[in-house]
C-alpha cells in the first residue's frame, strides 16, 4: 500500500500536522528546504513531512539574502573600506635596504 501524497502550505496545515511539523523541525526547517519548479517556470520552496499514512510537500516561506556575501565579510573583517590606512606615508622601507642587493643567507653553524 502506497502512502497518500499531497502538497499543502505551511499556513494551511491542520493542528495535528502542525504539531508533527514542529516535532520534526524543532530548530527550524532552514536546512531542509528545497526549491520546487513548476512546469510553467514558477517555483516555490518546500520541505517534506512524512506521517504514517501520507507524505506532504509543505510549502514554506523563504527570505532570500540578496547582499553580496564577499562585500559583507570584507567590511565586517576589515572595517569600513574608507578607513584604509595601509600604505600611508609613515610606512616606508628602511634606507639601508636596497632592492638590488641580495639578502644575506644565514650560515649553518
Amino acid at each position: 500500500m502506497s502512502k497518500k501524497r499531497a502538497a499543502v502550505s505551511l499556513s494551511n496545515l491542520s493542528p495535528e500536522l502542525l504539531k508533527i511539523f514542529k516535532e520534526r523541525f524543532p530548530h527550524g526547517y532552514q536546512d531542509f528546504v528545497f526549491k520546487v519548479e513548476k512546469p510553467n517556470g514558477d517555483f516555490f520552496h518546500a520541505v517534506t513531512l512524512e506521517t504514517e499514512d501520507a507524505i506532504y510537500l509543505v510549502k514554506v516561506p523563504v527570505k532570500i539574502d540578496t547582499k553580496i556575501k564577499d562585500e559583507d565579510e570584507e567590511k565586517e573583517f576589515f572595517g569600513s573600506l574608507a578607513d584604509d590606512t595601509i600604505g600611508t606615508e609613515g610606512d616606508e622601507f628602511p634606507d639601508d635596504i636596497s632592492d638590488e642587493e641580495p639578502a644575506e643567507e644565514m650560515a649553518d653553524e
